[in-house]
């Protein structure tokens, strides 16, 4: 397709006056551009942020972009055009409109909107819409014991620990402080074991609302000597039998 611009736009009059470039909470900004950031990239990596520029429009916050032609990207802001369901959005763009319609049920005063040449009519998430995900009643509280590398731990104000999962994914997990102030081994930078209890959801298999319960030792090593003394019984055992397989076909109740 034909390279397009695009116009997102922040009406937010929460704070008691229309945010604009001239004034707005600086929280309500840095949330805004990572969550426009994650939005035009997706989890594919999508245009380079360069591109963008923020644009002045009046009564609201809008950043513009360049020309973009990423196909993923318009095919999904595509699909926001059509349905409201948004199962099939990329995860990391599905992720912006839950927050977003998350964010809009709570204040009538605060909507998002996504305007481009290319798209039939605009996206607008508000008080009104009702962007969700087929999906979303699919998670289940679980307790479960995860492997991967402790990567941070601590918080200056919620205790927490970041931890790199075999997948490349990173776990956030809340925790009480006396389980890291208690804790005798030096967990950072480290592989480890913990048990953990989340809402984990059946369909995308995410975790959220996770809580690090304890670490757990685990030992991986292969042990030489228990291998060779296990091996040893099992060879007292059969001695006698001189065909294992016929003996336990015989034990099955099968003929060969």
């Amino acid at each position: 397709m034909e390279a397009q611009h695009l116009l997102i736009k922040l009406h937010d009059e929460s704070a008691g006056y229309a945010v604009a470039p001239a004034r707005v909470p600086l929280a309500t900004l840095r949330g805004f551009a990572a969550d426009v950031s994650d939005l035009l990239r997706g989890d594919a990596g999508g245009p380079e942020l360069s591109s963008v520029e923020v644009a002045v429009v009046d009564g609201s916050l809008a950043l513009q972009t360049a020309p973009l032609a990423d196909p993923g990207l318009w095919a999904d802001l595509t699909s926001l055009t059509q349905s409201e369901l948004i199962d099939g959005l990329n995860p990391k763009r599905r992720k912006v409109v839950e927050r977003w319609q998350g964010l809009a049920r709570g204040s009538r005063q605060l909507r998002f909107e996504i305007h481009s040449p290319a798209l039939a009519r605009p996206v607008i998430v508000s008080a009104d819409s009702d962007y969700r995900a087929d999906d979303a009643d699919q998670w289940v509280r679980v307790e479960r014991y995860v492997r991967g590398e402790i990567e941070d731990l601590g918080g200056a104000v919620k205790a927490n620990a970041h931890i790199r999962l075999p997948d490349g994914k990173l776990l956030k997990v809340d925790t009480d402080r006396s389980v890291l102030r208690d804790e005798k081994t030096n967990r950072l930078y480290k592989p480890a074991m913990v048990r953990i209890s989340a809402e984990y959801n059946v369909v995308t298999r995410e975790y959220r609302s996770a809580r690090l319960i304890e670490f757990v030792e685990h030992e991986s090593r292969f042990d030489e000597r228990e291998f060779s003394r296990l091996t040893e019984r099992g060879a007292k055992a059969w001695k006698d039998v001189p065909d294992a397989s016929a003996w336990v076909d015989a034990l099955r109740g099968q003929d060969g």
